[in-house]
């Protein structure tokens, strides 16, 4: 039979022979990993189940980082809860400091690789599919059979084809063509399906752009967003793969649920508007509107290629007065990287916060929350309503390069404006 990409990982991790579109499958877990938020609630049910301890302390992995620094006494003590747990099962634990966000330090430590099967008590474990791998995040229960018994039940999806094509231009990045894609499918067109994305305008993203790509295929109710690995993945992970790994590849007859295609040659900077991530316009379309805070950073968005991005608009502009700017390095590594470039110096001059590699004020954890009335542009993945505080503010969704030119402006702009 032929099978797509991730149909060939599936089958490899479970026991059938074959398998097709919409079968309920046992699938092994390569990784299993949670968070100060999930993690907790996966213990105590593990507790429930009778599970005293992982089924490989090696293939787990726990990080704080959902409310890093604690912003409270009970968020200090859920990351108190998950580090006791952690030490006395022995797996994997990443504390303040010491790591950063969960998607971005994976896939750094090189957790991930091509053909593997990741879970995680977090639904932006889609993010793992820019290395080639299956992740796709559970509900805490499903994390705590995970855990215990290194397997978990799946769906088989069907595989939604974006071939990309085309050179991209000035201030596009990979956000961009995520926004596209939900553009064109909408919030739930990708639901139990897997978004492949190939073609040359695929091969040409860097791994940074790939993780802000598959970062948001969850936006479109999809279970993972995947690339095919190819010389870059390889040449990434040379020296910090855990395990060897093999390319995988859809058969050339393989079946799939739809395709479209994303155009770079024609693709301008996009906004997703509130409240939803699918509500997409063309920046060029909605420039002028008022921001009271722009907040760079998130999993797959606080790499160092979109700190560089920011600090090309910020270098030798401020802050508007009106206005205030975050920056957040999705992790310590990408944090040094920054303040040995000089970005973070950039940014001091220009009058943000840097912030310590945290999710914070990406799902209202702290670090940058809105207030009523108050409208924000951000390079994170959700903008629902309240999801950064106030229900009555407002979330706007773009790349680095659009987020720094609205904190220098005070309102959304093209950046080519700020460069003039």
């Amino acid at each position: 039979m032929a099978y797509t990409l991730a149909e060939k990982i599936l089958l490899a991790h479970s026991d059938a022979d074959e398998i097709a579109v919409g079968d309920l499958i046992m699938v092994r877990c390569d990784i299993v990993m949670a968070n100060d938020v999930s993690g907790p609630v996966a213990f105590r049910a593990m507790e429930e189940m009778g599970a005293t301890k992982v089924f490989d302390r090696d293939k787990v992995v726990m990080v704080a980082d959902h409310f890093m620094p604690a912003k409270d006494a009970v968020s200090a003590g859920l990351q108190k809860r998950l580090k006791e747990w952690s030490l006395a099962q022995g797996v994997h634990f990443y504390d303040q400091g010491r790591g950063g966000i969960e998607h971005k330090i994976m896939i750094e430590d090189g957790f991930v690789v091509p053909g593997s099967v990741v879970v995680g008590g977090d639904s932006h474990t889609c993010t793992h599919g820019a290395l080639g791998a299956f992740g796709t995040g559970l509900g805490s229960t499903d994390i705590a059979a995970a855990l215990a018994f290194g397997e978990f039940w799946q769906g088989v999806p069907g595989t939604i084809l974006v071939t990309i094509v085309g050179d991209k231009r000035r201030f596009v990045s990979g956000k961009d063509i995520i926004l596209d894609v939900l553009a064109q499918i909408g919030v739930a067109g990708g639901t139990d399906k897997v978004l492949e994305f190939v073609g040359p305008g695929a091969e040409a993203l860097s791994i940074d752009e790939r993780l802000a790509v598959s970062n948001m295929a969850v936006e479109a109710g999809s279970e993972t967003g995947i690339f095919p690995a190819d010389e870059k993945t390889a040449a990434y992970l040379e020296g910090r793969a855990r395990q060897p790994w093999e390319p995988v590849r859809s058969d050339p007859d393989a079946v799939f649920a739809s395709k479209l295609t994303v155009d770079l040659d024609r693709l301008d900077p996009l906004i997703a508007m509130p409240h939803l991530p699918g509500n997409i316009q063309r920046v060029s379309d909605v420039t002028g509107k008022k921001i009271d805070q722009v907040y760079i950073g998130n999993c797959g968005n606080g790499t160092i290629t979109d700190l560089r991005q920011a600090a090309e608009i910020f270098r030798g502009n401020h802050v508007h007065r009106d206005c205030r700017a975050i920056i957040v390095p999705a992790s310590q590594a990408v944090y040094r990287e920054a303040m040995a470039e000089g970005l973070l110096e950039i940014f001091a001059e220009a009058g943000l916060v840097v912030s310590t590699p945290t999710c914070g004020a990406c799902f209202g954890g702290g670090n940058g929350a809105m207030a009523a009335g108050e409208s924000a542009l951000t390079t994170t993945n959700r903008n629902f309503k309240g999801r950064m505080g106030s229900g009555e503010a407002e979330v706007h969704l773009a790349n680095a390069w659009v987020a720094a030119a609205a904190a220098v402006a005070g309102e959304i702009v093209n950046p080519a404006e700020v460069l003039a």
